[in-house]
C-alpha cells in the first residue's frame, strides 16, 4: 500500500505554485482536506462575505481535485491528528498562515505530530517573503512602509519562481467513516440570500484569478499609478480576494510583472503596483510582530481616545445613507459587490473615524463581515493607518474632505451616479454636495432631500473641527 500524505488546504486554494501541496504529492497518495475551524478562530471567525466566497471556492477546488476533497468542521487540533491516525498518514502538509490564532493552533498540532510517527511539511505559499525575512540591519522589524519596501523588499532575494501544478496526482481512497461532511453541511451560506447579488461580480477559483491577472496586465496596469485613484477607471487589479484565498500566489503576480513584454507600460506603473503587493507584506509583518493589531492601537496614546457611540450614525454609514454621495456610493458598492475601490475605502474610513468620531474598530468589523477580500492583517493595518494610530499612519489631523475627494477622483460623477442612482440627474456642480443645490435644481433632478435621498447626517466642517480638537486634547 502506498504511503498517504494529507494536504490540509487553508488559504492556499490552488494547485499551481503550492509548495506544500507539491511536497505532499511527492510523498505518496494524496488525501486533500479542508477544515472549517471556527472553534479556534473565536472572534476572528470569517464574516458573511468570506463564508460565501469560501463555499464557492471549495466547490471549484473539489472539481480541480476530481471530487477528492474531504471536508470537516470543528477543532483542527483534534481533527488533523485523528485523520492522520485513521489513514495511517506518513506526513501532513500545510501552507503557513500568520494570523495569531492560526499560528498558535498550528504550533499545537505540530507539537502533537513531533511526538508521533508522522512528519509535517510547513511551507510559505502566501507571502513573497516570510515576515521575519524582511528586517532592518539591526534585526528589528520595519515600522515605516517606504523603507520596508525600498530597503527591505527590493533589496531582499527575489521571490521564488512559481511552480507548475503537480502532474497526475494519485489520490488516497477515502474512508466513509472518517467524519467528512458535505459542502452544504459546512453551512457557509448566509440565511438571507444577500450573497446572490455578489456572485455576478466574481469568477471564483484559480482560473478566475489567472484571468483577472491577465485582464489587469492587458488593460489596467498601463496608467496604474494615477489611474488607480479613479474608481470609475479599470486601473485596479481586483486581485485582493484571490490573493487572500490563495487562488493565486503573490509570487505568480510578481513574476508576471517580470515577464512583461510590453515596453509601453511605464516603469512607474509597475513599481507602484509592486508597492501595493509590498503593502500586503508590510501588513503581515505588522500583524506578526503585533498580535493585537486588530484590537489595540499601535500608538499607545490612542488607547484612551474617547470615541462617540452613536448606533444610528453607524447604521447610516453601513447602509450608505449618510447624505454624502461619495461615501454612500462606496458603502453601496461594498454591499452590492463585496468589494470597494481602494481610494474610496480611505474616504469612507476617514469619514467614519474623523467626521462621525466612531471607533475605527467598528469600521474594521463591518469590512470584515462584508468584504470578500477581508484579510485580518491588511484590514487591521489599513484601518489603523487611516485612524492615525498605526504604524506609518496618516496623521490623525489628515482628514479627507469627501466632497473635494469626489470632485478630484470622480470628476465626471460616473462612480456616484452608478451606485447612487437617485442623484443621477443632478449636474456635476451639485452632485458631490446636493445639500447646496437650489430647490429648483433638486426638483428638476427628482431629488427631495430627506425623502428620496438623505440630508447630510453631519456637518463636515464642524465635525472636522471637533476631530481636530479631540486630537489636540490627546496630544
Amino acid at each position: 500500500m502506498s504511503d498517504i500524505a494529507i494536504h490540509w488546504f487553508r488559504q492556499d486554494l490552488r494547485l499551481s505554485d503550492n509548495p506544500a501541496l507539491a511536497k505532499a504529492v511527492e510523498q505518496g497518495t494524496l488525501l486533500p482536506v479542508y477544515i472549517l475551524d471556527d472553534d479556534n478562530a473565536g472572534p476572528d471567525a470569517m464574516g458573511g462575505a468570506s463564508r460565501w466566497w469560501l463555499h464557492e471556492a471549495l466547490g471549484v477546488l473539489n472539481d480541480q481535485l476530481r471530487g477528492h476533497l474531504r471536508l470537516y468542521k470543528g477543532d483542527a487540533r483534534t481533527i488533523i491528528p485523528q485523520l492522520a491516525a485513521h489513514y495511517g498518514a506518513r506526513v501532513v502538509s500545510w501552507t503557513r498562515c500568520y494570523e495569531p490564532w492560526r499560528m498558535a493552533r498550528d504550533k499545537a498540532i505540530k507539537d502533537q505530530f513531533d511526538a508521533q510517527d508522522c512528519g509535517t511539511i510547513r511551507l510559505n505559499g502566501s507571502l513573497l517573503w516570510e515576515p521575519w525575512a524582511i528586517q532592518k540591519q539591526d534585526g528589528t522589524p520595519y515600522k515605516v512602509f517606504t523603507p520596508f519596501f525600498r530597503k527591505g523588499c527590493l533589496q531582499a532575494p527575489p521571490p521564488a519562481a512559481p511552480m507548475e501544478a503537480p502532474d497526475d496526482i494519485a489520490f488516497a481512497k477515502p474512508q466513509e467513516d472518517d467524519g467528512a461532511i458535505s459542502l452544504g453541511e459546512l453551512s457557509l451560506l448566509p440565511a438571507v440570500a444577500w450573497h446572490k447579488q455578489l456572485a455576478p461580480h466574481w469568477d471564483i477559483g484559480e482560473a478566475g484569478a489567472q484571468a483577472a491577472l491577465k485582464r489587469f496586465l492587458d488593460d489596467g496596469l498601463n496608467g496604474y499609478k494615477s489611474g488607480r485613484d479613479v474608481p470609475s477607471q479599470p486601473h485596479v487589479s481586483r486581485l485582493s480576494p484571490y490573493l487572500h484565498w490563495g487562488h493565486i500566489s503573490p509570487n505568480q503576480i510578481w513574476h508576471a510583472l517580470d515577464d512583461l513584454e510590453d515596453d509601453a507600460i511605464p516603469d512607474q506603473d509597475v513599481d507602484h503596483f509592486r508597492s501595493e503587493l509590498a503593502w500586503r507584506e508590510f501588513s503581515y509583518s505588522l500583524l506578526y510582530y503585533n498580535p493585537d493589531l486588530t484590537k489595540e492601537p499601535l500608538q499607545p496614546k490612542f488607547a484612551g481616545f474617547e470615541w462617540q457611540d452613536d448606533p444610528e450614525m453607524l447604521s447610516a454609514w453601513q447602509k450608505g445613507r449618510t447624505g454624502i454621495p461619495i461615501v454612500d456610493a462606496g458603502m453601496r458598492e461594498l454591499w452590492k459587490t463585496g468589494y470597494m475601490h481602494n481610494r474610496v475605502r480611505m474616504i469612507v474610513a476617514s469619514f467614519l473615524i474623523k467626521n462621525l468620531h466612531t471607533d475605527w474598530r467598528e469600521g474594521e468589523a463591518w469590512f470584515w463581515d462584508t468584504l470578500v477580500d477581508a484579510d485580518l492583517a491588511n484590514n487591521a493595518a489599513s484601518w489603523q493607518w487611516v485612524a492615525g494610530c498605526g504604524a506609518d499612519a496618516a496623521p490623525y489631523f489628515r482628514i479627507f474632505n469627501p466632497v473635494l475627494q469626489a470632485e478630484k477622483f470622480d470628476a465626471d460623477g460616473q462612480y456616484i451616479r452608478h451606485y447612487v442612482p437617485e442623484l443621477s440627474k443632478l449636474p456635476n456642480k451639485y452632485l458631490f454636495k446636493p445639500w447646496v443645490a437650489p430647490k429648483d435644481i433638486l426638483t428638476e433632478a427628482g431629488v427631495r432631500l430627506g425623502e428620496t435621498y438623505p440630508a447630510p447626517i453631519i456637518d463636515l466642517k464642524a465635525s472636522r473641527e471637533a476631530a481636530l480638537d479631540a486630537y489636540k486634547a490627546l496630544s
